[in-house]
């Protein structure tokens, strides 16, 4: 299938597999330039594995996958992140030997026009004052904006975020909201699977729910605010 648009991500029926298992069942989004775009849905609903098929980590998928007007369905991964997309997953991926400088200097520079390490730091100056702290030392919070700053020297400007916030104090969330808010007004394109809804309508522009591997309803921020009960049925809220 070949799909044209200018969107940084334009999915078109995905599917997806673990193994036998069939998991994505025909995926539609679309994520604007310049837009925060979410993905809202129980827990198992596909969020986080529509955002491992746009990187390629889904070893089986079908349908179309474009990243900046690029076909990605029949890529691997070191093919798809050059296209100006990083994945900030929600393991996060913190190399627990290495310092906090090692690990933000680990990922090579993709494209030109990445955040420098002071811009990073000055996002992140907790991040600063622990620089040759060993990731093992570091807290959740830490952790999380360890893998936020370590994407941000990559020179993407389209960036995926797997629930950023999920098990963090309120101030590290606050100030986690605050970086998101920055980026956004920078012009950079993000999409954001978060539990947290009104984490989510702080940033975002528009949202997909996705229940069993389909998006089963959309709805601009503003809609959402309006008619909060509108999500009741799909989270359980």
């Amino acid at each position: 299938m070949t799909f044209f648009s200018s969107a940084p991500i334009e999915i078109r029926d995905l599917h997806g597999y673990y193994g036998p298992s069939h998991v994505l069942h025909g995926i539609n989004l679309t994520v604007p330039a310049g837009q925060v775009v979410t993905m809202l849905g129980r827990n198992g609903a596909g969020k986080s594995t529509t955002m491992r098929a746009i990187m390629g980590l889904l070893q089986r998928r079908s349908g179309s996958i474009q990243v900046n007007a690029t076909e990605t369905i029949g890529l691997n991964p070191e093919r798809i992140a050059p296209l100006g997309i990083a994945y900030c997953p929600e393991e996060r991926g913190i190399f627990p030997s290495l310092s906090v400088r090692e690990n933000l200097l680990l990922p090579p520079v993709l494209q030109q026009g990445g955040l420098s390490t002071n811009e990073v730091l000055d996002f992140f100056p907790r991040l600063a004052e622990r620089a040759r702290s060993p990731g093992t030392t570091l807290s959740g919070g830490e952790q999380q904006m360890l893998a936020i700053a370590r994407i941000l020297r990559t020179g993407c400007r389209t960036l995926l975020f797997d629930e950023p916030t999920e098990g963090l104090a309120p101030v590290i969330v606050d100030h986690i909201g605050t970086v998101l808010r920055e980026l956004k007004q920078r012009g950079y394109t993000i999409l954001l699977v978060e539990q947290n809804l009104d984490f989510a309508m702080t940033l975002a522009d528009h949202h997909y729910v996705v229940e069993h591997g389909r998006v089963v309803d959309q709805l601009s921020n503003e809609e959402l605010r309006a008619k909060p009960d509108r999500l009741q049925a799909y989270l359980g809220v």
